[in-house]
């Protein structure tokens, strides 16, 4: 019997997997097998289907094409036979390679940082994650503004000379977009200052707290949100797919009878990641500078897991937070044998399974130990005039007493190894702690 209600299935782009190896290429730009299965995966996670993937080798990039008009030919046909609207790229493209591409093959074309963007905009949700996302866009766009304009500047056969009609406007428009996309790109900046600002605040706040930061980073899809929802009760959606997390979320947590530390998820990090992405999370991932504590989870059931760990520790780099003490988190560790880790030894870190639960008690004790390293509970004499070490000591130890005599401020604290190193010379007395 008809309703007369008809109901329409969600169309899902198919598109054809694209991907270049040349010897010259570094970390950040060749395409191999493995980067290619993660292309699969983002593209999935965008909403797309791959219906076709091609892995070339040739010795350099082609200037124009990037993979040569042959090998663009060849894609062509991949895309017709497979019904596909979409190519993407596995390596990033300089705005006429792509849109000398969408030319030749009559079809879309996104390179890895387009396709990255376009799932960090479905995902953002707080005003926050939103104004990051729209500054990494436009960070993007603007180098390729000119290829948008092709229609109004486009040559003639004979003479060079643009259209009648079409002189002039073109470059104005061209120019007009810039100049509004760098105003727009100064805003945004402007606005996520003010959000880092917020952010100091909040972690001055802290330190009043004496609340210690514990932050969870790792690859994407390596199961930080289902630890943190496991550890807190944190109720925060954690799906088996890339990018799932987007904008950060702490929550309090006990760890022992004597010790409560702040936990924190983060965006997670992939390889070949683009450098403005990086720049425009600035305010959310500078956070790990902070931490006093990086929980770094791995997934050990993949195979490739000790390449993702060490695209991590890259980035972590990256933001500064090599330094900060962490625990490593063996996690999945319930998909796999215990040979996974053959290096691993217990007290250096814990295997576990966040969904399950498996281990998390190793994990929490890990946790209490790594905090207590590197502590030291000090007795200090510092004169009036050095008004700017007692300053220090408030915003980066947690200060125990503090008593005014005739030589001095007397202060009883407990400071970390950094901490420890700049007070040495007023300290009057040490102890363990």
């Amino acid at each position: 019997m008809e309703t007369g209600i008809r109901t329409e299935e969600k169309s899902v782009e198919r598109a054809v997997l694209v991907g270049l190896s040349c010897p010259g290429f570094g970390a950040e730009q060749d395409a191999d097998e493995r980067t290619m299965d993660e292309l699969r995966a983002l593209a999935e996670t965008a909403g797309a289907e791959a219906v076709a993937m091609t892995l070339q080798r040739r010795p350099a990039p082609d200037a124009r094409t990037f993979i040569g008009e042959g090998k663009a030919e060849e894609v062509k046909a991949l895309a017709e036979a497979n019904d596909a609207s979409l190519i993407l790229f596995d390596n990033e493209l300089s705005p006429s390679q792509m849109r000398n591409l969408e030319e030749l093959i009559g079809r879309t074309v996104l390179d890895r940082s387009a396709l990255i963007l376009d799932i960090f905009a479905q995902r953002a949700r707080t005003g926050e994650g939103k104004l990051q996302v729209e500054l990494a866009q436009y960070q993007y766009i603007l180098p390729r503004l000119s290829g948008m304009w092709t229609h109004l500047v486009r040559q003639t056969a004979g003479g060079g000379k643009s259209p009648i009609g079409t002189r002039g406007p073109g470059e104005t428009q061209l120019e007009t977009d810039r100049r509004h996309i760098r105003r727009r790109i100064d805003k945004l900046k402007d606005d996520l200052e003010q959000v880092r600002q917020v952010r100091a605040v909040q972690r001055r706040q802290r330190k009043k707290t004496e609340l210690p930061l514990v932050a969870i980073v790792g690859y994407t899809n390596a199961g930080k949100s289902t630890l943190l929802n496991t550890l807190t009760g944190a109720g925060i959606e954690a799906n088996d797919r890339l990018f799932d997390t987007l904008d950060p979320t702490t929550r309090k947590k006990r760890i022992s009878d004597t010790q409560e530390i702040l936990l924190s998820d983060t965006v997670g990090f992939i390889r070949k990641l683009p450098h403005h992405l990086v720049s425009a999370f600035k305010a959310t991932l500078e956070e790990l500078a902070y931490a006093d504590l990086l929980l770094h989870v791995v997934d050990v059931s993949d195979k490739d897991w000790q390449a993702q760990a060490e695209t991590v520790e890259h980035v972590i780099a990256q933001l500064g937070a090599q330094d900060i003490p962490r625990v490593m988190v063996y996690n999945k560790a319930d998909k796999c044998g215990r040979d996974a880790v053959p290096f691993f030894r217990p007290g250096e870190g814990a295997r576990i399974s966040a969904k399950t639960g498996e281990g998390v008690d190793e994990l929490l004790s890990a946790i209490e130990t790594a905090l207590g390293r590197g502590k030291h509970k000090v007795r200090l004499l510092i004169p009036y005039s050095d008004g700017a070490a007692l300053d220090l000591l408030h915003r980066e130890a947690q200060v125990e007493s503090v008593d005014y005599a005739a030589d001095g401020t007397r202060v009883e604290a407990v400071v970390d190894d950094k901490t420890y190193g700049r007070m040495a010379a007023y300290l009057t007395e040490e102890q363990d702690d």
